[in-house]
């Protein structure tokens, strides 16, 4: 599909979308409109409508929406059509609840591999992955076509770990480091800073303790 320069905000919102869709296709619903769709996820109908536009619309008047169909086509958007192997830097607590998390699958992504420096780590299973030294993880993208890395560790270290990955041909990075990676544009990088979230939550707090006395 050519970029027509689509804003982040509506590519942000495409999965939530496409999480939507799914549900309605597992409960068997087979079509919707804009407005019932709207009504659901709390997004005004003409919101929906323009961001749907952007990729060709697929509704008709009168008629609304094929959830399957749509469901595959932001599917396919989103590049869910693709199988992505990826691995996970740091068998912390973090690092382990990812790996554990079984619907990455559904959408996918294919766990492959999980790498730490801490000896007392290494040989323990998540899954059916085994955790494996860090000096085994740059033979291992290469050998198994891996494009996409979790970064799971401290920041002390992540920028030198990014550098590893672009160099043996990682395509993006999930990076949950406290850092922002120095890596070539051509490298997706989706930071995710939880403190980040729960600021946010504060923020909103306080604004509504304010408002509503």
């Amino acid at each position: 599909m050519e970029d027509r320069g689509i804003s982040q905000a509506v590519i942000g919102r495409l999965p939530r979308y496409f999480r939507y869709l799914g549900e309605l296709k597992d409960t068997g619903v087979e079509r919707i409109s804009s407005q019932e769709l709207s009504e659901l996820m709390k997004v005004t109908a003409s919101q929906i409508r323009q961001d749907l536009n952007n990729f060709g619309g697929f509704g008709q008047q009168g008629y609304g929406y094929n959830v399957e169909y749509l469901y595959r086509e932001i599917g396919k958007i989103l590049g869910l059509d693709q199988k992505h192997h990826f691995i996970i830097i740091g068998a912390g607590n973090l690092g382990r609840a990812l790996g554990n998390y079984t619907n990455f699958e559904k959408r996918g992504f294919i766990f492959s591999g999980m790498f730490d420096q801490n000896p007392k780590l290494i040989g323990m299973k998540v899954r059916n992955i085994s955790v494996q030294p860090m000096e085994n993880m740059e033979r291992f993208i290469r050998e198994n076509d891996i494009d996409i890395a979790v970064l799971a560790i401290p920041k002390n270290g992540a920028e030198e770990v990014a550098q590893k990955l672009v160099r043996n041909g990682i395509k993006a990075i999930w990076n949950f480091a406290h850092v922002d990676l120095n890596v070539p544009k051509d490298i997706q990088v989706e930071n995710v800073h939880l403190s980040d979230s729960l600021m946010k939550l504060s923020y909103n707090i306080s604004r509504y303790q304010q408002e509503n006395g």
